[in-house]
């Protein structure tokens, strides 16, 4: 085994990449909270807000993207678990301030896995999907800040991202 494959989950004895197995784990409730932003010119939030993006309804269509992407993110990351989700989540809000879009994901699950790869990834597509829906209007718009803000359950426990 190679010094850099030593202790890693998904790298087997001979570096080869595999799946962790799971089974011996116990099924607890797990969830995790992930959060993007797509900042964009003030009138580009504000042609969204309105209803004037020329491909349609901006934030439904992030959102129902949000929740797919959750529920598809094994065949999108390579080694992640399919997982019977329980419940996803997907909010967006308007910030004057950025100007922009935030978003938040939360995806809930009972199982022997934890659900951060679907948080972050329901987040990152739901984020790109507004950029797509708006890019006539704005092309430089910028995702921002995708990362994990919580997770709770499962062995390693709780964890919240540290308050600034």
């Amino acid at each position: 085994m190679s010094e850099k494959a030593a202790g890693l989950t998904h790298i087997g004895a001979s570096g080869e990449a595999h799946m962790v197995d799971v089974s011996g784990k116990q099924e607890t409730s797990r969830e995790a909270l992930a959060e993007g932003a797509v900042v964009m010119k003030a009138e580009t939030l504000e042609a969204i807000l309105a209803g004037n993006a020329k491909k349609g309804d901006v934030l439904a269509t992030a959102r129902i993207a949000g929740i797919m992407a959750a529920k598809k993110t094994h065949d999108l990351i390579p080694l992640c678990h399919p997982l019977a989700l329980s419940k996803v989540v997907v909010d967006i809000e308007p910030d004057h301030e950025l100007p922009g879009l935030r978003v938040m994901a939360r995806v809930r699950v009972t199982g022997q896995t934890g659900v951060e790869m679907e948080a972050l990834t329901a987040a990152s597509v739901a984020c790109l999907t507004i950029y797509d829906m708006a890019k006539a209007l704005d092309k430089r718009m910028v995702l921002d800040g995708i990362r994990l803000l919580e997770k709770t359950g499962g062995k390693s426990g709780d964890w919240r991202v540290a308050e600034n």
